[in-house]
């Protein structure tokens, strides 16, 4: 029995409990989807002398996360009771973590665009894309019938030793990812120079094929302005059958918006929408001596009066104008609208993915080993899609709409400890836990 300084509060020291025994669930469900057996097989193959598998490299980095940890430290430190004598894995160092993660990485490309001096420097690593894509399968959430695809770039600031400055005055890196629903897909990590739309149709092109390969055939492309170029959109086309892009305000979409005679007020709004059908790019598709590849699209326009009164020098109206270019003639402008303002949850993706998965405490200082990083955290927030999924079927304080934190809270923080009795290990809960297993 030990007293405390300034305190009458008596404290006893008993055997370890682990204060995240829900951690147990999680990697019971993952032995169970034999993810265990996709990791060793499908990656490298480690020495012989080796005494920790990737099973055990992966698991222990996903339990940090689910535990609420943010760094790799946390298998050491906060960690030690719960992970240190787990049935399910044997739990490493985090220098030996860490290292094992880098073996990972693959070199780095510098680019340059044609008459451009700016270096891109751009990650690939079709190696864990694949892994992540057939860990998707085997959880189920990625089908070969699927319909939509989201793009999109953001930006991670940092000060990493090798990070450049980005657009926005801030160094970091610019990573693309590709997202299926609420699934991550694809992941391709850029340095903060190169700009979203820089070499686009590239990425467009590698994370296609790499689907491809997998089985997996898609219908819409769906993103935002930096995919507005003749380049990207040709090459999208050869994949998709519909695109969804916003389009931007300038010459060419000025000059077809002043066509439109449809325009009819939106319902509760202040703002009008018509729709006018042009061709895009000219000028881009005539210096790359492609006009062939020129194509008839619908420009569906947004248009909202501007509180200053400034006229627009083309239209000589005072209006804002936001558009969304489409080869779908078939939605109505109000359903291509709609559909097209669906992608705004695919945004919110990236703030969870940066506070609950911690893509903003990257660990290492190079761009490819910190793609690896993404990649893997990325793996996580797939499985806790499908975890969380699962287990509100079978514990009644869940949803599936939670955050990862309110899941730990509810879920993970259960005080447990690994025993024997009666010849076979058990793992004992401290408290009521109606969970189903």
């Amino acid at each position: 029995m030990v007293l405390l300084q300034n305190t009458n509060m008596k404290i006893l020291h008993s055997s370890p409990v682990s204060s995240f025994g829900g951690v147990n669930f999680v990697l019971e469900e993952l032995d169970q989807l034999k993810i265990s057996h996709l990791l060793n097989s499908f990656l490298p193959r480690l020495t012989s002398q080796s005494k920790y598998s990737w099973k055990d490299i992966f698991y222990s980095y996903w339990s940090v996360i689910f535990c609420g940890g943010d760094c790799a430290e946390d298998v050491a430190i906060n960690l030690q009771s719960t992970l240190k004598k787990n049935p399910f894995i044997q739990c490493p160092s985090p220098d030996r973590l860490l290292n094992r993660l880098k073996d990972l990485s693959i070199p780095s490309m510098i680019l340059t665009k044609n008459r451009s001096l700016v270096s891109n420097e751009i990650s690939t690593n079709p190696l864990l894309n694949t892994l992540n894509i057939k860990l998707l399968k085997r959880m189920g959430l990625l089908h070969s019938k699927v319909e939509v695809l989201d793009y999109d770039n953001t930006f991670i600031f940092n000060n990493k030793a090798d990070a450049k400055n980005t657009y926005k005055k801030e160094y970091g890196y610019c990573p693309g990812v590709g997202i299926i629903n609420d699934s991550i897909v694809y992941i391709e990590n850029r340095n903060g120079n190169s700009s979203p739309h820089t070499m686009q149709d590239d990425t467009i092109r590698r994370m296609m094929s790499l689907l491809h390969k997998q089985g997996i055939k898609l219908k819409t492309f769906r993103a935002d302005s930096a995919s507005y170029q003749f380049a990207t959109i040709t090459t999208a086309r050869e994949f998709f059958d519909t695109i969804f892009v916003r389009a931007k305000i300038n010459a060419s979409t000025q000059k077809a918006i002043l066509s439109i005679t449809n325009w009819k007020e939106i319902s509760g709004t202040e703002k009008q929408l018509g729709s006018t059908t042009f061709i895009p790019f000219p000028d881009a598709a005539r210096r790359a001596k492609r006009k062939d590849l020129l194509e008839k699209y619908r420009l569906i326009v947004t248009k909202e009066r501007r509180r200053d009164g400034q006229i627009n020098l083309f239209t000589g109206e005072a209006c804002m104008y936001s558009a969304i270019m489409t080869n779908d003639f078939e939605m109505t402008d109000e359903q291509a609208m709609e559909f097209y303002a669906q992608r705004g949850k695919q945004e919110r993706e990236f703030d969870i993915l940066k506070n609950d998965f911690i893509w903003n405490k990257m660990p290492f200082s190079k761009l490819e080993q910190n793609t690896v990083f993404l990649l893997i955290t990325a793996m996580c927030k797939n499985i806790y899609t499908y975890i969380i999924d699962k287990f509100a079927k079978r514990f009644k304080y869940l949803s599936r709409h939670f955050r990862l934190k309110k899941f730990i809270f509810r879920f993970i923080c259960i005080p447990a400890k690994w025993i024997w009795s009666g010849r076979e290990r058990k793992l004992r809960l401290y408290g009521q836990v109606a969970f189903k297993t």
